[in-house]
């Protein structure tokens, strides 16, 4: 495959994925869950919710479909919305007292908003992979399937990559369904409550 000069940028970005929208919520979750932080707990529930569209990204790229770009693109718009939408929990967290989980759990909010404008942004070059099957085939496309694969390589060795695109398909459709619910039926019942 022909070097592409982005490349340490799109594993760079891969290994800050990892760290930001997996590592870190799961020590957050631990750590809220012993405090009985029960706001951000919440919260950081929502936020699975939301991010498993990322992995679910992962899986389509494996598959080697290009609706793989839109997913990503829109698991980077999703998740800081999830993370600042709900008034009550955004009320609740700002009248907790001061504590190092409130501080590390509010930096890792930012951190994550910032992270996740500048991914959409760095995306937008890449919309034309999804729309022409040239272009997902080229250099300049397949170089973001990399992590990925490697991704596959250590977690599903055996597995065929369209068999594991299928089930990113099926994942994908499931989310598709389950936020068109959220987004229709409800938000209009609820509005910007996470207490249901």
């Amino acid at each position: 495959m022909p070097q592409v000069w982005f490349r340490p940028y799109i594993w760079m970005d891969y290994r800050l994925a990892l760290l930001f929208t997996l590592f870190i919520p799961v020590i957050l979750l631990i750590w809220a869950f012993v405090q009985r932080s029960d706001a951000i707990q919440r919260l950081l529930r929502i936020y699975c919710r939301v991010a498993i569209l990322s992995a679910i990204t992962v899986y389509l790229f494996i598959g080697g479909l290009p609706i793989s770009f839109l997913s990503s693109l829109m698991s980077r718009i999703l998740i800081p919305i999830s993370l600042w939408f709900w008034v009550d929990l955004n009320d609740e967290i700002d009248y907790l007292p001061k504590s190092p989980l409130k501080l590390f759990f509010t930096s890792w909010r930012w951190a994550m908003t910032v992270y996740s404008f500048l991914g959409a942004i760095s995306l937008l070059p890449f919309l034309n992979c999804t729309f022409s099957g040239t272009a997902f085939r080229s250099s300049f496309c397949s170089v973001w399937s990399e992590p990925s694969l490697m991704f596959k390589d250590y977690f599903h060795n055996n597995s065929k990559p369209a068999f594991l695109g299928f089930l990113g398909i099926v994942a994908l459709v499931i989310y598709v369904i389950y936020l068109s619910y959220f987004v229709f039926v409800k938000l209009g019942k609820h509005g910007r409550s996470a207490t249901q």
